[in-house]
Protein backbone atom coordinates (compact mmCIF):
# COMPACT_ATOMS: atom_id res chain seq x y z
CA UNK A 1 0.00 0.00 0.00
CA UNK A 2 1.11 3.39 -0.99
CA UNK A 3 2.09 5.83 2.52
CA UNK A 4 -0.37 8.52 0.61
CA UNK A 5 -3.44 6.17 1.02
CA UNK A 6 -2.68 4.59 4.24
CA UNK A 7 -2.16 8.27 5.80
CA UNK A 8 -5.87 8.96 4.25
CA UNK A 9 -7.04 6.04 6.09
CA UNK A 10 -5.46 7.10 9.39
CA UNK A 11 -7.38 10.42 9.10
CA UNK A 12 -10.41 9.07 8.04
CA UNK A 13 -10.28 6.16 11.18
CA UNK A 14 -9.50 9.14 13.23
CA UNK A 15 -12.45 11.37 11.89
CA UNK A 16 -15.08 8.75 12.67
CA UNK A 17 -13.79 8.36 16.59
CA UNK A 18 -13.84 12.04 17.09
CA UNK A 19 -17.39 12.29 15.29
CA UNK A 20 -18.68 9.19 17.45
CA UNK A 21 -17.55 10.69 20.97
CA UNK A 22 -18.74 14.47 19.57
CA UNK A 23 -22.10 12.26 19.16
CA UNK A 24 -21.70 10.29 22.43
CA UNK A 25 -21.13 13.61 24.46
CA UNK A 26 -24.06 15.43 22.61
CA UNK A 27 -26.18 12.32 23.80
CA UNK A 28 -24.83 12.29 26.73
CA UNK A 29 -25.54 15.74 27.49
CA UNK A 30 -28.98 15.71 26.14
CA UNK A 31 -29.90 12.75 28.26
CA UNK A 32 -28.70 14.96 31.46
CA UNK A 33 -30.70 17.76 30.52
CA UNK A 34 -34.10 15.71 30.33
CA UNK A 35 -33.56 13.93 33.31
CA UNK A 36 -32.63 16.95 34.75
CA UNK A 37 -35.49 18.98 33.51
CA UNK A 38 -38.07 16.03 34.62
CA UNK A 39 -38.52 16.53 38.36
CA UNK A 40 -39.12 20.35 38.02
CA UNK A 41 -41.73 19.55 35.40
CA UNK A 42 -43.56 17.52 37.64
CA UNK A 43 -43.04 19.32 40.57
CA UNK A 44 -44.65 22.23 38.87
CA UNK A 45 -47.49 20.24 37.58
CA UNK A 46 -47.88 18.68 41.49
CA UNK A 47 -47.31 22.13 42.96
CA UNK A 48 -50.43 24.31 40.98
CA UNK A 49 -54.34 23.63 41.78
CA UNK A 50 -52.99 21.97 45.60
CA UNK A 51 -50.59 24.37 46.42
CA UNK A 52 -52.80 26.88 45.34
CA UNK A 53 -55.85 26.16 47.15
CA UNK A 54 -53.73 25.71 50.19
CA UNK A 55 -52.33 29.21 49.69
CA UNK A 56 -55.87 30.66 49.31
CA UNK A 57 -57.52 28.49 52.51
CA UNK A 58 -54.44 29.59 55.07
CA UNK A 59 -54.80 33.19 54.10
CA UNK A 60 -58.38 33.31 54.74
CA UNK A 61 -58.66 35.06 58.62
CA UNK A 62 -59.96 33.15 61.02
CA UNK A 63 -63.42 34.76 61.85
CA UNK A 64 -63.99 33.27 65.92
CA UNK A 65 -60.06 33.75 66.35
CA UNK A 66 -60.06 30.12 67.79
CA UNK A 67 -56.12 28.41 67.58
CA UNK A 68 -55.05 25.44 65.99
CA UNK A 69 -55.24 22.21 67.42
CA UNK A 70 -51.62 21.58 68.62
CA UNK A 71 -51.65 17.89 66.56
CA UNK A 72 -54.20 17.33 63.63
CA UNK A 73 -56.88 15.05 64.02
CA UNK A 74 -56.95 12.41 61.66
CA UNK A 75 -60.38 13.46 60.95
CA UNK A 76 -61.56 16.89 59.84
CA UNK A 77 -62.84 19.78 61.22
CA UNK A 78 -66.44 20.57 62.14
CA UNK A 79 -68.24 22.32 59.80
CA UNK A 80 -71.54 24.65 60.35
CA UNK A 81 -73.38 21.93 58.19
CA UNK A 82 -72.28 19.17 60.45
CA UNK A 83 -73.76 20.71 63.50
CA UNK A 84 -77.12 21.18 65.35
CA UNK A 85 -77.04 23.59 68.54
CA UNK A 86 -79.32 24.01 70.94
CA UNK A 87 -79.33 25.65 74.54
CA UNK A 88 -79.86 23.78 77.81
CA UNK A 89 -82.45 26.15 79.27
CA UNK A 90 -82.30 24.57 82.50
CA UNK A 91 -79.55 26.68 83.73
CA UNK A 92 -75.90 24.71 85.24
CA UNK A 93 -75.53 27.75 88.13
CA UNK A 94 -75.55 31.48 88.86
CA UNK A 95 -72.87 33.13 90.76
CA UNK A 96 -72.11 37.70 90.61
CA UNK A 97 -75.26 38.34 88.76
CA UNK A 98 -75.20 35.96 86.47
CA UNK A 99 -76.39 32.74 84.89
CA UNK A 100 -74.52 29.69 83.30
CA UNK A 101 -76.46 27.62 80.72
CA UNK A 102 -74.86 25.06 78.02
CA UNK A 103 -75.25 24.81 74.18
CA UNK A 104 -74.73 22.08 73.27
CA UNK A 105 -73.24 21.12 69.49
CA UNK A 106 -74.40 18.13 67.89
CA UNK A 107 -72.76 16.00 64.92
CA UNK A 108 -75.04 15.47 62.67
CA UNK A 109 -73.39 15.00 59.82
CA UNK A 110 -72.53 10.73 58.70
CA UNK A 111 -68.75 11.10 59.86
CA UNK A 112 -66.70 11.97 62.61
CA UNK A 113 -65.15 15.80 63.12
CA UNK A 114 -63.50 17.23 66.02
CA UNK A 115 -64.15 21.06 67.46
CA UNK A 116 -61.34 23.09 69.09
CA UNK A 117 -61.27 26.15 71.02
CA UNK A 118 -63.94 28.90 70.96
CA UNK A 119 -67.79 29.19 69.28
CA UNK A 120 -68.42 32.97 68.45
CA UNK A 121 -71.57 33.72 69.87
CA UNK A 122 -73.76 36.75 69.85
CA UNK A 123 -77.32 37.53 70.58
CA UNK A 124 -79.18 38.75 67.22
CA UNK A 125 -82.89 39.93 66.64
CA UNK A 126 -83.66 36.63 64.65
CA UNK A 127 -81.98 34.32 61.83
CA UNK A 128 -80.44 36.54 59.34
CA UNK A 129 -81.20 39.80 61.61
CA UNK A 130 -79.05 41.86 63.39
CA UNK A 131 -76.62 41.88 66.35
CA UNK A 132 -77.88 43.29 69.93
CA UNK A 133 -75.19 44.27 72.16
CA UNK A 134 -71.58 42.78 71.95
CA UNK A 135 -70.51 39.34 71.00
CA UNK A 136 -69.76 37.01 73.64
CA UNK A 137 -65.92 37.29 75.30
CA UNK A 138 -64.36 34.30 76.32
CA UNK A 139 -63.01 33.06 79.24
CA UNK A 140 -59.18 31.70 78.74
CA UNK A 141 -58.66 30.23 82.31
CA UNK A 142 -58.63 27.04 80.80
CA UNK A 143 -56.38 25.95 77.72
CA UNK A 144 -58.74 24.62 75.26
CA UNK A 145 -58.74 21.13 73.56
CA UNK A 146 -59.42 19.09 70.87
CA UNK A 147 -62.73 17.46 71.13
CA UNK A 148 -63.13 14.87 68.27
CA UNK A 149 -67.42 13.81 67.91
CA UNK A 150 -68.00 10.71 66.50
CA UNK A 151 -71.73 10.33 64.10
CA UNK A 152 -74.14 12.13 66.72
CA UNK A 153 -72.12 13.21 69.39
CA UNK A 154 -71.84 16.25 71.46
CA UNK A 155 -69.94 18.80 72.92
CA UNK A 156 -70.96 21.83 74.98
CA UNK A 157 -70.17 25.13 75.04
CA UNK A 158 -70.89 27.18 79.20
CA UNK A 159 -72.68 30.32 78.17
CA UNK A 160 -72.72 32.81 81.36
CA UNK A 161 -74.98 35.36 80.56
CA UNK A 162 -74.84 38.46 82.95
CA UNK A 163 -77.86 39.67 84.53
CA UNK A 164 -79.47 43.02 82.68
CA UNK A 165 -80.46 44.21 86.04
CA UNK A 166 -76.98 44.56 87.14
CA UNK A 167 -76.87 47.84 85.22
CA UNK A 168 -78.75 51.11 85.27
CA UNK A 169 -81.26 50.81 82.67
CA UNK A 170 -80.07 53.76 80.26
CA UNK A 171 -76.41 51.87 80.61
CA UNK A 172 -77.77 48.77 79.51
CA UNK A 173 -81.07 49.35 77.15
CA UNK A 174 -82.35 46.43 78.13
CA UNK A 175 -84.13 43.88 75.30
CA UNK A 176 -85.52 40.41 75.63
CA UNK A 177 -83.58 38.58 72.78
CA UNK A 178 -84.74 34.71 71.35
CA UNK A 179 -81.85 33.88 69.22
CA UNK A 180 -77.62 33.19 69.25
CA UNK A 181 -75.98 33.04 66.25
CA UNK A 182 -72.67 30.44 66.81
CA UNK A 183 -70.29 30.51 64.75
CA UNK A 184 -68.61 27.01 64.93
CA UNK A 185 -64.53 27.38 65.34
CA UNK A 186 -63.04 28.62 62.42
CA UNK A 187 -66.26 28.54 60.20
CA UNK A 188 -67.72 31.76 58.32
CA UNK A 189 -71.21 30.61 57.99
CA UNK A 190 -73.07 30.81 61.47
CA UNK A 191 -75.96 28.91 62.22
CA UNK A 192 -79.21 30.75 64.62
CA UNK A 193 -80.08 29.18 67.97
CA UNK A 194 -82.99 29.51 69.93
CA UNK A 195 -82.50 31.48 73.18
CA UNK A 196 -84.69 33.69 75.03
CA UNK A 197 -83.05 36.10 77.76
CA UNK A 198 -82.70 39.56 78.89
CA UNK A 199 -80.13 41.24 77.68
CA UNK A 200 -78.46 44.82 77.05
CA UNK A 201 -78.85 46.23 73.62
CA UNK A 202 -75.80 49.04 74.40
CA UNK A 203 -72.66 47.85 73.57
CA UNK A 204 -71.41 49.92 76.19
CA UNK A 205 -71.28 47.12 78.77
CA UNK A 206 -70.53 43.34 78.56
CA UNK A 207 -73.20 40.83 78.74
CA UNK A 208 -72.38 37.39 77.95
CA UNK A 209 -69.06 35.37 78.06
CA UNK A 210 -68.25 31.51 76.80
CA UNK A 211 -65.56 28.89 77.76
CA UNK A 212 -63.96 26.52 75.60
CA UNK A 213 -65.70 23.71 74.37
CA UNK A 214 -65.82 20.71 75.92
CA UNK A 215 -66.93 17.15 75.17
CA UNK A 216 -70.35 15.75 76.32
CA UNK A 217 -73.19 17.44 76.36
Amino acid sequence: MRPSARAARRISAAAALLCTGALAAACGSTSSNSSAGSPASTAVSTASPAASAAAASSSAPPTTGATTPPSSPSVPACSTADLSGKVNTNPGGAAAGSTYYPLNLTNTSKSSCYLFGYPGVSFVTGPSGSQIGQPASRNRAVTPGTVILPEGGTAHVTIQVVDALNYSKSDCQPVTAHWLKVFPPDQLSAEYVKFTTETCASTSQPTMRIQRIRSGG
